[in-house]
């Protein structure tokens, strides 16, 4: 049996591999999406009223929001960025879909209705102003 022994320089080497490396995966994992998490201008147009049906929503993907209207009248925006890793959106039906790897949303407060996410899509505040839709 042969023992193996290792240089110092080896050891330092592998300890800043170790040191850089490490920050690196971490930033390439998990489910904290902070930076992503988008913030339109205030008083920015996202979309008009008629173009969001009740019970229903649109995915707006340059503004990185999907805005809802689950009971009539009452618009909701939330970030159009999954909180699993990252995916845009892609559908909204009675939820707010992922087609990455699954996820869904509730319309009404972004609440994770189906994992693998465990967290919620963050709120975008809006406004209606006549048909528009704003971002407050």
């Amino acid at each position: 049996m042969t023992k193996q022994t290792f240089s110092r320089r080896h050891l330092f080497g592998s300890a800043a591999v170790i040191g850089i490396g490490g920050p690196l995966l971490t930033a390439c994992g998990g489910e904290s999406k902070d930076e992503e998490t988008p913030s339109p201008d205030p008083g920015m147009q996202l979309t008009s009223t008629a173009d969001v049906p009740v019970g229903g929503g649109v995915i707006l993907p340059e503004e990185k929001v999907v805005v809802t209207q689950p009971t009539r009248g009452k618009f909701q925006g939330f970030s159009a960025i999954c909180t699993h890793q990252s995916c845009l959106v892609s559908e909204v039906t009675e939820t707010i879909d992922c087609a990455c790897h699954g996820s869904k949303f509730s319309l009404a407060d972004g609440s994770v209705s189906q994992g693998p996410a465990t967290e919620a899509l963050p709120a975008v505040p809006v406004t209606v102003k006549g048909n528009k839709i704003l971002t407050t």
